[in-house]
C-alpha cells in the first residue's frame, strides 16, 4: 500500500521530470502535464524553489491578471555523476542539476581481468577524472550502474554471471572515492529510468527496453513505474531459454537468449558461419560487431547471415515479452543495437510477428532507442537526482532518507 509520503514523492518526481522534459513550464502547464491539481503543483514548486532545485526563468505577460512565471531546473544547483560499468568499459558522465550532460570520461576494462579490485580501480579513475574537471562544484549524488543482479538498498552486486561476482559490496568499495551519496542499480533499471526522463509520454505507456550488449536484459516500466520484482532482479530476460539444451550460457543454464543475442553469442554465430572470416577480431567484441555492421552495410553475405541468425533469436525472445506483458512499445537499446540496430530491427519484426499472439501485436511499436549520449549514465544520474530530492529535509517530498534507500523509479 502506498503511503502519503510515497504519493508526495511520486508527485514531486513527476513535476521535476515534466520540467526536465519540456525545458520550462508554468505551474498551470505543469498541472496539465502531470494531471495533478494546481494547488499540489504550487506547493511542490514552492519547496523546490526554496531548495534551489528549480528557478524562475521568465515572466510572461497575460492578457489579464498577474504575469505567469516560467520555471526550469536550476542547472547551477550542483553536479551529478552517472557511472556506467559495462562488461568491457567504464563510462563516467557529469551532468548539471538539470540533467544536461557536461563532460565524460571512459576507460576500457581488461577482458581477462575482471576481479572486483580491478573494476573498482577503473571506476575510481573515471570518477577522479570527472571530479578534477569540476573541482569546487558541489556534488549532489553519484549513480552507479553495474551489470547483473544488484541490491540497491544494501549496495551490493549480488550476482554478475559474466564476471562470476557474488555478493560484492560495491558501494562500500567505492565509498572513499566520492564525497556525496552513492546510489547503485543495474543498467536495465537505468535504461528504463532514462527513457522516462527523456520522453514524458513514456510515463503513460507500458514499455520495454531490450539492452543488447555483452549481456542482454530488459528494462521494463509499467504504468509509469519501473518493474523491479521482489529482489530487484526483474528484467533478466537474457536468461530465458529460446533453445532447449542449446548453447551454454555463462549463467550456468543452456539455450538462453543472451547466448545467441549478446555480443559473445554474435561472435560465436560468426565463427560457426565462417570460422576464418576476416570480420572476426579474436575475442574483441566491439571490433568484431563493428566489422559485421560495416560489412552488412555493403551486403556481405556472411555478415547478413549472422545478422539474420541473431534477429531470429531476438524476435523469438521478444515475442515472449510481448505475449507476457502486452506493452505499447519495445525498444532496442545498448551498444550492440547502436551498431547493428538498423539491420536487426526489420528482420526481428518478421520473427516477432511469427511468434507473438495477434492481440498483443495490435498497435505494438518495435523501434530503436534513440539516446542522447549514454542512456545508462543518464539513468544512473537520474536516480541520483531522485535520491537527492528524496533526501531534502522538509523538502518537496517530505521524506528525508539515507542514500541507502532504493531509487523511486
Amino acid at each position: 500500500m502506498r503511503t502519503a509520503a510515497d504519493i508526495r514523492r511520486r508527485n514531486s518526481f513527476a513535476v521535476v521530470r515534466s520540467i526536465h522534459a519540456h525545458g520550462d513550464a508554468s505551474r498551470r502547464e505543469l498541472a496539465e502535464l502531470t494531471g495533478l491539481s494546481f494547488a499540489t503543483v504550487a506547493t511542490i514548486c514552492s519547496a523546490l524553489l526554496e531548495h534551489g532545485v528549480i528557478a524562475e526563468v521568465a515572466r510572461e505577460r497575460a492578457p489579464a491578471g498577474r504575469p505567469t512565471a516560467k520555471l526550469s531546473l536550476n542547472g547551477e544547483h550542483g553536479l551529478l555523476l552517472g557511472i556506467d560499468i559495462a562488461e568491457t568499459y567504464v563510462h563516467a558522465e557529469a551532468f548539471d542539476a538539470a540533467l544536461e550532460p557536461i563532460s565524460s570520461t571512459e576507460c576500457d576494462i581488461d577482458v581477462h581481468e575482471r576481479s572486483p579490485d580491478h573494476v573498482v580501480e577503473r571506476v575510481k579513475q573515471v570518477i577522479a577524472a570527472e571530479r578534477a574537471r569540476h573541482e569546487g562544484r558541489p556534488l549532489l549524488g553519484v549513480g552507479v550502474s553495474a551489470p547483473g543482479q544488484v541490491d540497491p538498498v544494501g549496495g551490493t552486486s549480488v550476482f554478475a554471471p559474466n564476471w562470476d561476482w557474488h555478493d560484492v559490496p560495491l558501494r562500500a568499495l567505492l565509498a572513499d572515492s566520492v564525497d556525496a551519496p552513492l546510489f547503485l542499480d543495474n543498467p536495465l533499471k537505468s535504461l528504463a529510468i532514462a527513457e522516462m526522463w527523456s520522453h514524458p509520454e513514456r510515463r503513460e505507456q507500458d514499455f520495454v527496453v531490450l539492452n543488447l550488449g555483452t549481456g542482454v536484459g530488459a528494462g521494463i516500466a509499467l504504468g509509469g513505474r519501473v518493474l523491479r520484482g521482489r529482489m530487484n532482479s526483474a528484467g533478466e530476460w537474457g536468461h530465458t531459454v529460446v533453445v532447449a539444451d542449446g548453447r551454454a550460457c555463462r549463467c550456468g543454464s543452456r539455450g538462453c537468449v543472451e547466448a545467441y543475442v549478446g555480443a559473445p553469442g554474435i561472435l560465436q554465430s560468426l565463427r560457426e558461419t565462417s570460422p576464418d572470416s576476416p570480420l572476426l577480431h579474436g575475442d574483441d567484441q566491439t571490433s568484431t560487431v563493428t566489422a559485421i555492421a560495416e560489412a552488412a552495410d555493403q551486403g556481405d553475405p556472411t555478415a547478413l547471415e549472422v545478422v539474420e541468425r541473431t534477429s531470429r533469436y531476438l524476435g523469438v525472445g521478444a515475442a515472449s515479452i510481448v505475449n507476457l506483458l502486452n506493452p505499447d512499445i519495445v525498444l532496442l537499446g545498448g551498444w550492440v543495437a547502436g551498431l547493428l540496430g538498423k539491420h536487426l530491427l526489420e528482420r526481428a519484426r518478421v520473427h516477432l510477428r511469427a511468434h507473438a499472439l495477434a492481440v498483443p501485436m495490435t498497435g505494438l511499436a518495435l523501434d530503436l532507442q534513440h539516446p542522447r549520449g549514454n542512456s545508462v549514465s543518464l539513468g544512473a544520474a537520474a536516480f541520483a537526482l531522485e535520491g537527492y530530492l528524496e533526501s531534502m529535509p522538509d523538502g518537496a517530498t517530505d521524506t528525508p532518507t539515507s542514500s541507502r534507500r532504493q531509487p523511486a523509479g
